[in-house]
């Protein structure tokens, strides 16, 4: 039994040496592999955006479609717009945007939820002047538009972009219902708009 003892020693000695060519395993190459940033990475997550007073408004005067409505606090930059194409036609379609800052090429569900509605809609990075903003189209029937009635506030969400609170208007509902064909109602928008940028 002695006399196997030795010759079992040796054995381990030599799978000891062997198992000493490789270095053991590390948490090194881990730490390497996490401090690389890929290439096309999506940006920083962007905070949501402070509402307190801000109003849909017309932009008629600055665009080219009448039925166009924007949406932020007078004075800063447009939070959101909301157009309608091709009005009280059967190819009727709303057009919205989200103007945050959109990785290029990257696409998104924007969700829409209010009054009782949830409309998810598929947005996508648009270059739109110098920036790439969000920016989808859905049918003007889809019942979920109705999320903008004015009886209470919506939100929309845009993952990283935020969470914009849309303070309650009969404004962007009018919209909807203009560009379903149904009569809209004529209503004066407030005087002071959020800067347009785009």
């Amino acid at each position: 039994m002695l006399a196997r003892f030795p010759a079992a020693l040796a054995a381990c000695a030599v799978l000891a040496a062997l198992a000493g060519c490789k270095p053991p395993p590390t948490d090194a190459a881990v730490a390497r592999v996490s401090l690389l940033v890929p290439e096309g990475a999506p940006s920083e997550p962007q905070p949501s955006p402070d509402t307190t007073g801000a109003l849909w408004v017309s932009s008629a005067g600055r665009a080219q479609n009448p039925l166009r409505l924007v949406y932020g606090v007078p004075g800063k930059p447009v939070l959101l717009s909301l157009e309608c194409l091709a009005p009280a036609t059967l190819g009727a379609r709303l057009r919205i945007t989200r103007h945050a800052k959109a990785d290029e090429g990257a696409g998104a569900l924007l969700a829409l939820i209010g009054n009782g509605w949830i409309g998810r809609f598929p947005v996508d990075a648009v270059r739109i002047g110098q920036r790439s903003l969000w920016q989808g189209e859905a049918p003007a029937a889809n019942p979920a538009w109705d999320a903008l009635k004015p009886e209470r506030e919506a939100t929309v969400t845009v993952p990283g972009a935020g969470l914009v609170r849309l303070n309650p208007s009969p404004l962007p509902m009018a919209l909807v219902e203009a560009c379903r064909g149904a009569p809209a109602a004529t209503s004066v928008p407030p005087p002071a708009a959020p800067e347009s940028r785009v």
